[in-house]
């Protein structure tokens, strides 16, 4: 076999080129700090970064969603908390208006100032998010979700909650009918009210309080009602209930004794008129807090009421208020659970980002110390086949002859 002198050249430029295209790829490398550049440097680890960048791409969207979340819950938990101190402002003037001592134009001044504070709750109540929509919006609403008009204020919002859409469904908005119409009215078990005396048509000359469950396994859920017989001092009650007609308890009156039957309790004070009545209802999840305002308003500038009627009114309105800001407490607290959730799920979130940025370095990354090893190799290999080829391209016969 016979190889000419132009094959061996051949050969070793190509040798040469090979060497020098490793060494360049080996500086890109370098220089870039990138083992794998494109897809065919090494598939599977291009696909195993390209995992990593899917990963990282949804991390970034869901912590968008996050921030916004953040931002909506920060800013209603901060309206709940306004909204709770104006209510505590509310149930302070309540207690004041009980002053046996005040006239009505005082009554009437007090009336005035929790209008003054209704209509600054009706504000945080169509408070804006700052994006275009409202905090108690509910599902979304272009216009204020709380509208005032001559019947009260109604929600025309669309109840529920607005949410983000990402796997972890983070909300945007408060249930506005949760949060301010959906307060658990009375004690929570049932709500006593007077009622017209049967015989007169005139209110109770006496008045209930807002009663205790004494026994919740005795208790029925129905409607009571409290009748009122005789004149002092020989006077007596019998408790009937009005949804079988069955009469279930009787006796004695005494103003402040307590007056118990199927597991409940309640006091009647003052000295009632024969035939006043009191009624006890279930309590529902229908508490409007305007409403109570409203009510509250009305009552204090109705003007000659009687003792008994501005006391029924008090206990009966500070009662509802409390319900009303049981009910804003509990927006409140959900809404402080939820910033609760978001800071352990932005935790999460930045653990999986670094994984995942971590996962992609480690598939596409170059090892600098090996890479530096192997470009220091392959440049002293491109070297020696560059000082090779200086020397066999004199070995050849016109070079012997010439020299």
């Amino acid at each position: 076999m016979r190889l000419a002198t132009a094959h061996l050249y051949d050969t070793s430029i190509a040798n040469l080129q090979r060497r020098q295209q490793a060494l360049q790829n080996h500086q890109q490398q370098l220089t870039s700090g990138k083992r794998v550049s494109q897809a065919s440097d090494d598939p599977t680890a291009a696909a195993r970064a390209e995992r990593a960048l899917a990963s990282m791409g949804r991390i970034d969207a869901n912590q968008r969603a996050l921030e916004a979340s953040r931002n909506g819950m920060t800013l209603a938990e901060s309206a709940l908390g306004d909204a709770e101190e104006l209510m505590q402002q509310a149930r302070e003037t309540m207690l004041s208006a009980g002053n046996a001592s005040y006239s009505d134009a005082e009554r009437q001044s007090l009336a005035n100032k929790l209008q003054g504070i209704r209509d600054q709750l009706l504000a945080i109540a169509n408070r804006s998010d700052g994006a275009g929509g409202y905090l108690f919006s509910g599902q979304g609403s272009a216009n204020p979700p709380f509208l005032d008009q001559a019947g009260g204020v109604s929600y025309v919002g669309v109840a529920g909650s607005f949410q983000t859409g990402n796997i972890d469904n983070f909300p945007l908005s408060i249930d506005g009918r949760a949060a301010w119409e959906q307060a658990r009215g009375g004690n929570g078990s049932f709500v006593t009210d007077a009622g017209a005396n049967s015989i007169t048509g005139n209110p109770a000359a006496a008045w209930v309080d807002s009663g205790r469950v004494l026994n919740p396994s005795l208790t029925t859920g129905q409607n009571y009602r409290v009748d009122i017989s005789g004149t002092a001092p020989t006077q007596t009650y019998s408790v009937t209930n009005t949804d079988t007609g069955a009469g279930v308890a009787g006796g004695s009156y005494k103003s402040g004794e307590a007056i118990s039957f199927d597991g409940i309790s309640l006091t009647i004070t003052g000295t009632p008129a024969d035939g006043d009545n009191f009624s006890v209802a279930p309590a529902t999840n229908s508490l409007k807090l305007f409403d109570v305002l409203d009510r509250a308003i009305s009552e204090l500038k109705t003007p000659l009421r009687t003792n008994a009627q501005i006391a029924q009114s008090n206990s009966g309105r500070v009662r509802d208020m409390d319900a009303v800001m049981g009910g804003l407490q509990n927006a409140r607290s959900q809404a402080g659970e939820v910033l609760n959730g978001l800071d352990g799920a932005e935790t999460r979130m930045a653990a999986l980002k670094q994984y995942s940025t971590e996962e992609k370095s480690a598939a596409e990354d170059l090892d600098m110390v090996q890479g530096i090893s192997d470009f220091q190799n392959q440049q002293s290999g491109y070297q020696t086949a560059l000082q090779t080829y200086a020397m066999v391209q004199r070995m050849s016969l016109f070079q012997y002859i010439t020299g």
